[in-house]
């Protein structure tokens, strides 16, 4: 079953973005993610089918940017 995940993060441009999408697309192979920087939260939308939250806020912050799920 596919789940949209929803994640407020600090990532506040698309230099930012450029810069997580290799890590993001190695750990989301197969999956559809995606930026919103104008939406005041910065948010990650990531369309899934696993459990995977705890690696990509794992993730985001290894690479020195905020990231907490957001509840639906």
């Amino acid at each position: 079953m596919i789940e949209v995940l929803v994640y407020k993060t600090n990532v506040d441009s698309k230099k930012s973005a450029t810069y997580l999408k290799p890590f993001l697309d190695d750990l989301l192979t197969g999956s559809k993610w995606n930026f919103d920087l104008e939406d005041c939260d910065k948010v990650l939308r990531v369309e899934n089918d696993g459990s995977i939250s705890k690696k990509i806020i794992a993730l985001l912050k290894e690479k020195g940017f905020l990231c907490e799920e957001l509840e639906n």
